[in-house]
């Protein structure tokens, strides 16, 4: 039976840390500042922002909500990231996504100041990642390599397979897991023989969006198997894109969903805004 990954307990500890070194840092008369933009009335997006409210008032960091409504104009938008970028009180700007219709996304995004950009996906945070550099490394890839971190499990020489392709997982994921001297395998929805090529792995990554696809025959004995998944069923219950019954007796290690990754991405988004506030001041 697999060891299960437990994310809550991991970022529980990660948030203590945290709140430990912002105690010294407002000692110091630093208080880190984190503002999160959302737009428009997406409930499962008003839930996470609140979320990571409630975590930055735990954790001693200032938190700026903005809250606009779905009719908001590209501009306005681009306004308040123009104003967010220019406010010494703010170290890290998050807009969550998605955003409505009308408005781009990129434009967004290139909008914001690099050096305030604790998700990592400004071009330039882009960029820096892709020659192993990051400045912010994206929050969930980032507490998936905690995890691995955390019990121990060295990507090194090991074969990944990462399963998605998003600019928000897939991509991230698979930059830092090379940068660990991981041989990544990257699948998407045109990958020939998906489940010849997860039998592959030393270690797979879920990260498609597709309630329980990877199934228990489809995994290698002894696999280390991490669900980034978090997908609502019709009946209102969560699950992750691995179908846990089948996979789990299979692994050697396995996160559950929910549980597992989603509590890392938000202590992840805490440590970003950590390490802004302290590059911001010299510290």
């Amino acid at each position: 039976m697999a060891r299960i990954i437990d994310g809550k307990r991991i970022a529980a500890d990660a948030r203590e840390a945290l709140r430990l070194e912002v105690e010294g840092l407002r000692a110091q008369g630093v208080e880190p500042g984190l503002a999160v933009v959302i737009v428009g009335e997406d409930p499962a997006s008003r839930v996470y922002v609140n979320m990571k409210r409630k975590a930055c008032e735990a954790a001693g960091i200032a938190s700026f909500h903005h809250a606009l409504p779905g009719d908001v104009t590209e501009a306005e938008l681009l306004r308040l990231i123009g104003a967010l970028n220019g406010d010494a009180r703010v170290h890290g700007i998050l807009v969550q996504l998605p955003l409505p219709r009308g408005i781009r996304e990129q434009r967004v995004l290139e909008a914001m100041d690099p050096d305030k950009d604790v998700d990592g996906f400004h071009p330039r945070n882009v960029g820096l990642l892709t020659i192993g550099a990051p400045l912010f490394p994206p929050c969930t890839p980032f507490g998936v390599m905690e995890l691995l971190r955390v019990e121990g499990i060295d990507p090194a020489g090991k074969h990944v397979v990462v399963v998605g392709r998003s600019n928000i997982v897939g991509k991230p994921m698979a930059l830092l897991l090379l940068a660990a001297h991981a041989t990544v395998t990257v699948c998407h929805s045109r990958t020939p023989d998906l489940a010849r090529v997860v039998g592959e792995a030393d270690i797979l990554v879920a990260a498609v969006g597709r309630p329980r696809m990877i199934v228990g025959e489809w995994v290698k004995q002894g696999a280390v198997v991490i669900d980034v998944g978090t997908n609502r069923l019709a009946d209102g219950s969560l699950c992750g894109d691995v179908d846990f019954a089948s996979v789990e007796p299979r692994a050697s290690y396995i996160t559950p969903s929910p549980g597992g990754v989603g509590p890392m991405t938000i202590a992840m988004l805490l440590r970003n805004t950590v390490l802004s506030a302290r590059r911001r001041h010299g510290l």
